[in-house]
Order: C-alpha cells, then structure tokens, then sequence
C-alpha cells in the first residue's frame, strides 16, 4: 500500500494483484508496465517478476490496518478482474473492502463484461455500500463506449468514468447513471496528443448532465509543463464523499482476524 499518490484524484494505492496484460488501445504506453519493467529480475523487489500478473495475498489486510480514512484507489499497477484473477480473489478483495468501510476504495478495470457479471452474480447488495466506486476506462468510441453500457448494468452505487487516454472525439456521450468522469490525456515517451475540443466535449456534457467533472492533466513528454487548467481553470469536482468513522484499533484487530478466517476457509 503507498500513501501519498501522486494520482491527482486519489489518496493512497493499494495492489493486492501486481502485473497485467493489454487488451486495448488505451494500454498501448501503460504506465505501470514501463515501471515494473525496469525491476524485472531485481531479487526481492516487489517486481522482480516485472509485470507478470501475480496475486499478492500478504497485503489483502492492509486497508484494515490503516485508522486515518483515505480514498484508495485499488490495483493502480494491475487489473482486479484480470482474467487470470480467480472469482475467488476478487471477492477477498472485495470482503476486504467491505471490512475497512471507513476509506473510500476506486475500482478501475478495462474488463468491463467480467465486472458486471461480478457484481450482479456475487455482490447484488453493492449499491448499499457507497463507499465502494466502480469505474471503467474509456479512451475511444470502440473499445470504450461499450464499457460504460456494462458499468450501467453492475450494482455498483457509485459509477466512474476514466477518460484517459482520451485518444480521440467521443461524440455523444450517454452520462445516465454515471457519477463521475474523470479526463486526461497520455504522458510519457510516444504520448498520443489530446485534442482541447475532445476533452471540452465531455466537460459541457457532464455539465449538462449534472455529473462531477475532474480534469487529470493535458499529459505529453512533460506533463507537468502542459498543466491541468481546461480553458484557464481546473476541474476537481467529485461525487459526495460518503465516510464512515475508523473503529477503534481493538475492532479492526477483529476485522483482520475476520477476513483471515475467511481467506483459511477459501471463502
């Protein structure tokens, strides 16, 4: 777990599963990737393994173990519903953050058919617990627009969108149901550019809509250079953050204890 990000719209990290594989255009410079490559066969580093996909079943209690209430955002170095993360897993993950109810948890996947097939089979209580958001990716109008049709159809409460890399005009966007979107463009060696009137498009629509709108950053070689103002300003809305109060050590002590029972059991 790593406190501090520096991802603009959240708090702290948290990879129970490490490593991936592309699936789409939107992974063709994955950041992730570039950085655990570069451990790849360094011993006792945590990607020694590079970015194999791997489950990391020694940090699924960490939120648990965390008192101050942060907004976490879960696997930013993977994929949860990777296909090569077992139901089984995926629903530790998920125990767990039903456990360490007092952060706020981000949920992002490109995977977006097996995370409504998920929810609905495994988890049809989920719009009860606010404080777990599900997003998908949406970087064009073919790999991406679909995503948002099956993100609709999970039981999520709260539902994301995370437009980056936006690689291009999304026309007419269908904002029903979605609580958040969240714009940028690539950074980094080869970034796609983002046109400003792509980006503009889908603010005017969230503002139509209603729907939170947070501008990440223009991206680029330098991205720091380029900045995070969209026509002079910068764009932090969020959904209304909903916190439940951190129990006192003992009890999370027995949340702990709580899901390893539970992991022992295959549960």
């Amino acid at each position: 777990m790593s406190d501090g990000s520096a991802i603009e719209w959240t708090d702290a990290t948290w990879n129970p599963v490490r490593g991936c594989s592309k699936i789409s255009p939107g992974c063709k410079h994955c950041y992730a990737q570039t950085f655990s490559e570069r451990w790849r066969g360094t011993p006792g580093h945590p990607y020694e393994q590079g970015f194999d996909l791997r489950l990391v079943p020694e940090k699924l209690a960490d939120p648990l173990r965390w008192s101050r209430s942060r907004t976490i955002f879960v696997n930013s170095m993977s994929d949860l519903f990777h296909k090569g993360v077992p139901d089984t897993y995926v629903g530790a993950v998920f125990d767990t953050m039903m456990l360490a109810n007092w952060h706020i948890y981000q949920v992002l996947t490109k995977r977006a058919r097996r995370l409504r097939d998920f929810t609905r089979r495994e988890y049809p209580e989920l719009a009860d617990h606010k404080h777990i958001w599900l997003g998908v990716s949406v970087e064009d109008r073919r790999w991406g627009l679909p995503r948002i049709d099956e993100l609709r159809e999970t039981t999520a409460g709260i539902k994301f969108l995370s437009v980056e890399p936006l690689l291009e005009d999304l026309g007419e966007v269908d904002l029903s149901g979605i609580d958040w979107v969240i714009v940028g463009g690539e950074s980094g060696p080869g970034a796609r550019p983002m046109k400003p009137e792509w980006a503009l498009s889908i603010r005017d629509q969230c503002q139509v809509a209603g729907v939170p709108f947070f501008f990440k950053q223009w991206g680029g070689l330098r991205k720091k250079l380029a900045g995070r103002e969209l026509e002079g300003r910068t764009h932090d809305e969020l959904p209304a953050l909903q916190r439940a109060s951190p129990p006192a050590r003992a009890e999370r002590h027995r949340r702990v204890e709580i899901l390893e029972r539970q992991l022992a059991a295959g549960c």
